[in-house]
């Protein structure tokens, strides 16, 4: 099998605030419209609990409380991302809207290198370059799985 010189990714993009950020489309397992959120008692602030998917249990972050950004605000296009990192374990997390399927090669991708950025979040695997626009990338594993703060 021949490798691509130019190895394309096609990623989500999402509007959480002002910001676009693009999720790589293969944690993508479903996108679903905001639905009732059951509360889990002594969660973590950004963790807004669960919801019941086609008789799955599935956890609910927000993204913008893990950013630290003001809370979420439900519109129309407000929707929740469900991902899947391993097959048997999904997590649901809360954007603003979603906005389109890019596809970008890493000639479009510069890595993040800042180290001041990386060391408070790493939540960034890169930045795109799309038209005439930005799109974050997201490190989609960094974001949901916690890191123990010493």
């Amino acid at each position: 099998m021949e490798a691509n010189v130019n190895d394309s990714k096609q990623y989500i993009v999402v509007k959480i605030g002002i910001e676009q950020y693009g999720i790589d489309i293969k944690y993508v397992d479903n996108i679903v419209r905001m639905q009732r959120i059951t509360r889990v008692p002594k969660a973590q602030s950004y963790f807004k609990g669960v919801i019941n998917l086609r008789g799955e249990i599935i956890p609910v972050m927000s993204i913008r409380l893990k950013f630290g950004l003001e809370d979420d605000v439900v519109t129309n296009a407000t929707r929740i991302i469900i991902i899947k990192l391993e097959p048997q374990s999904a997590v649901g997390i809360i954007v603003d809207e979603v906005k389109e399927v890019v596809t970008l090669d890493d000639t479009m991708i510069e890595k993040v290198t800042n180290s001041a950025v990386e060391d408070k979040y790493g939540y960034l695997s890169g930045i795109g370059k799309h038209k005439d626009g930005l799109i974050s990338l997201l490190n989609i594993s960094s974001v949901i799985i916690e890191k123990e703060t010493v």
